[in-house]
């Protein structure tokens, strides 16, 4: 296989990069128009960061938080349900795959608003039994980040002989939850890790299931927001952008420590 050269490499990020740009640089510029007047100034910005967080768009911050609870229960949804499962499968049912995957699958198929209608019913249940808490939500969330986590997860587990790991394991002694939490979890770290980057980026930007289920997610909020001050509207939906890179950092840092630490390990 011929590998791009750095040039060629160079020029498919700044393409791609200039894609993402833009639209955020339009974003900032439309934030500091003074209107009629004409100008730029950060007199928005200044009334956002000055009393706006705690005052008036107090909101917005809840929204968050509810949003960082529905991503953060979401991924341990989905992780505790789909790699055990999927793990399963490969090593004693394989021909139960194609039919998993098509299960997996499915909800990229339907759209945002059938789910609706049919988890409506479902959550008259939920909220009987677990309360009308925005973290219900993460059940339906799991749902649809199914295609995307069973994707990630699955290029993964094809990349490793997971039979004969588990083998070798259990040969020397290891019961089947050491094979799973000691052998096969560290060989598919980065396609958790792959998994759990889509699903919050999906959960942070879901809109339709919470607004049509009357839940208050970061969308929701920002929605309300436009419709009384667009341009600072704006700016919470800048920061929001800021916030989930900030976020996806940190969990693309989780697994950084322990190579670190191998490397250092092998080369004394």
């Amino acid at each position: 296989m011929i590998e791009p050269r750095p040039l060629t490499r160079w020029l498919i990020l700044g393409t791609v990069g200039l894609v993402f740009l833009v639209p955020i640089v339009a974003m900032g510029e439309f934030t500091l128009r003074r209107g009629l007047e004409g100008g730029y100034d950060f007199s928005r910005w200044i009334a956002v960061f000055s009393g706006g967080l705690t005052g008036e768009y107090k909101g917005v911050l809840t929204a968050l938080g509810n949003s960082v609870v529905l991503a953060t229960v979401t991924v341990a949804v989905m992780l505790v349900i789909l790699v055990p499962t999927m793990i399963l499968v490969q090593l004693r049912f394989p021909y139960l795959r194609r039919a998993m995957e098509f299960l997996c699958l499915l909800p990229i198929t339907i759209p945002a608003i059938v789910l609706v209608v049919g988890l409506a019913p479902v959550y008259s249940v939920v909220a009987k039994m677990f309360g009308s808490g925005v973290w219900t939500l993460s059940f339906a969330y799991g749902v649809i980040v199914l295609p995307y986590a069973y994707r990630a997860i699955q290029a993964n587990l094809a990349a490793i002989d997971v039979i004969t790991l588990s083998e070798a394991a259990r040969s020397l002694g290891a019961g089947w939850l050491t094979v799973l939490v000691r052998v096969l979890l560290p060989n598919l770290r980065h396609g958790i890790l792959s998994a759990s980057f889509i699903s919050v980026a999906v959960v942070l930007g879901e809109y339709t299931i919470a607004a049509l289920l009357n839940r208050v997610n970061l969308q929701t909020a920002l929605v309300i927001v436009s419709k009384s001050d667009p341009f600072v509207a704006v700016i919470f939906a800048l920061l929001a952008l800021i916030f989930a890179f900030l976020l996806l950092l940190a969990i693309g840092r989780i697994g950084a420590p322990r190579i670190k630490r191998s490397l250092t390990g092998a080369s004394s």
